[in-house]
């Protein structure tokens, strides 16, 4: 059921324009429908932490206001936070969690995202709950309830994870990019603690990032990069704007594929760290995973990290990746976080010996070849592009650019439209992805091959499949 307030939860969470979109009105509505979903799930205590986006701590603090006028427990952050750190408290505590964030969205914008008891996302269905309820009942107010110390506690648990004395005798410096994002100086200041030297670029919380979207990706990165070139660094390390995705630069201050930092902490989890359990990815992500685990020890779900999540609880995964740059562990959390995943770097790099990424990575293609793969957002405003993926799935061809189709796994949304066709080829690595956005007018090809020449050629033909596929078939809706 739609809610009449026009506050629509994505894959994940809530995000809208400041002012038209989210404001104080939206605010306290949300908080009232999520105090009633824990009221009627016995949920008593919630966590609150907030990004540096406008607005947030006095989101957080009207969310809190809402959630005490309800009789709840709040544990409301007295600082910027990063997303996972409520994470890491949902599931010490046993609690809901509530972010006031946009992740990296451009600073016009802000959000809400949902953490459940077990570190995770909210299920889908969950969610769905929370939206269901907006606008039912009359928003309660109380005072806000004070504020908690909760990122010591969580810098206290890092210090047990990670083996800093063999990163602090690697020779190991890295370059800390937070895109003034909630990451701050946390890294810098974790590993200073070790006398492990480390500097960090854009470390303060800005409301507007500094100019910059704060996505770390290659295009967003270039300060980090001259960064790099201008001193003397093994590795470069980027944070978004709650800090729950990374981005990596090597030694050479050159962006290190996201397919390949996969790759790299898969390995580093399953051979060095011994971690038991299955590998999760999305399917856009190499099927190089496949050599590092048996064939039904690496399970494929479809794009965004919500869904990771899901199957990382259901079969006690060891380790679960995305695309985009979220990363989880299993003997951490069902979920992303950018500031963990930065220490599991550099300690995958320090036990093995090295002081420089790039050295690493040349093992890591010698031994399982290098990664091909690319993709492409098609903005398509026909309306029959919806059905395509469903009419596919029924009349799948023979052979795609020359090569036979194996095997089709598909994917749906919750309301269960299919939305995301993944079709194997022959011979290893090699597939193409088919997705159609639900929100945008777009689709998304994705495609693995032995050859950057062979990825082009596969991501042309699937184009071509997709639209001969909606222009021909004039029924398609």
């Amino acid at each position: 059921m739609s809610n009449p307030h026009n506050i629509i939860f994505g894959t994940d969470g809530w995000r809208a324009l400041l002012h038209q979109g989210i404001n104080r009105q939206t605010v306290s509505l949300v908080a009232q429908a999520f105090a009633d979903y824990c009221k009627f799930q016995k949920i008593s205590t919630v966590v609150i932490g907030f990004d540096g986006r406008l607005h947030s701590d006095q989101f957080a603090e009207l969310f809190a206001a809402v959630l005490h006028a309800n009789k709840m427990d709040v544990l409301l952050s007295h600082c910027i936070l990063p997303t996972p750190v409520v994470s890491f408290h949902c599931l010490r505590l046993r609690a809901a969690g509530v972010m006031i964030t946009a992740s990296h969205n451009p600073p016009q914008y802000n959000g809400i995202k949902f953490k459940s008891a077990a570190g995770s996302p909210f299920y889908t269905e969950e969610t769905a709950k929370v939206e269901a309820l907006i606008g039912q009942n009359a928003v309660k107010m109380a005072e806000t309830p004070p504020r908690s110390d909760l990122l010591s506690p969580y810098l206290e648990y890092l210090e047990r994870k990670f083996d800093f004395n063999k990163i602090k005798h690697s020779g190991l410096i890295p370059a800390i990019d937070s895109m003034h994002g909630a990451g701050a100086r946390l890294l810098e200041e974790i590993l200073g603690k070790h006398d492990i030297p480390a500097k960090t670029i854009a470390g303060e919380p800005h409301t507007d990032f500094g100019g910059r979207l704060a996505e770390p990706i290659a295009s967003n990165l270039k300060p980090l990069s001259e960064f790099i070139h201008a001193g003397s660094f093994g590795i470069g390390l980027a944070t978004d704007g709650d800090a729950d995705r990374l981005g990596v630069l090597d030694d050479k201050g050159q962006y290190v594929n996201i397919q390949e930092v996969i790759l790299a902490l898969a390995d580093h989890i399953k051979n060095y760290r011994k971690l038991d359990g299955p590998l999760v990815k999305t399917a856009s992500v190499t099927d190089k995973m496949l050599r590092l685990a048996a064939d039904n020890q690496v399970i494929d779900v479809q794009v965004g990290f919500k869904y990771v999540a899901e199957a990382m609880m259901e079969h006690q995964a060891a380790f679960g990746a995305e695309e985009s740059g979220g990363f989880g562990f299993g003997n951490h959390l069902p979920e992303r976080d950018g500031i963990y995943s930065a220490l599991m770097m550099l300690e995958m790099l320090a036990v093995h010996g090295h002081s420089k990424l790039s050295s690493l990575l040349d093992i890591q293609r010698d031994r399982l070849g290098r990664i091909c793969y690319d993709r492409i957002d098609w903005h398509n405003h026909d309306e029959r592009r919806h059905g395509v993926l469903s009419l596919l799935l029924k009349n799948p061809p023979q052979a795609i650019a020359g090569f036979s189709v194996q095997r089709l796994q598909h994917y749906s949304s919750s309301r269960g439209i299919i939305n995301g066709l993944k079709i194997r080829l022959e011979g290893p690595e090699r597939w193409l992805l088919l997705r159609v956005s639900e929100t945008e007018p777009m689709v998304r090809i994705y495609a693995e091959g032995q050859t950057d020449e062979e990825v082009k050629t596969l991501l042309a033909a699937g184009k071509k499949l997709f639209i001969n596929m909606q222009q021909n078939k004039q029924n398609i809706i």
